[in-house]
């Protein structure tokens, strides 16, 4: 035996090829997509610990009246 498949009807080869790229193409969409997520959370977390801290008046400096 060589190796290679008994020579037979294409249409088991060419499914089996249409199936792989199917399914790579599908993977390559959830990759990019968990990416986005991904990208969209680190840029939330980013604005989050860019914003000025807001203080309350229970914190805020008073300055003494004269």
């Amino acid at each position: 035996m060589t190796g290679e498949e008994a020579a037979g009807p294409p249409g088991p080869k060419v499914l089996r090829l249409l199936i792989f790229v199917g399914a790579g193409f599908l993977f390559t969409i959830g990759i990019n997509k968990w990416r986005e997520l991904e990208q969209k959370q680190a840029q939330q977390q980013q604005r989050i610990h860019q914003q000025p801290k807001i203080l309350s008046s229970a914190d805020a400096a008073t300055k003494p009246i004269e």
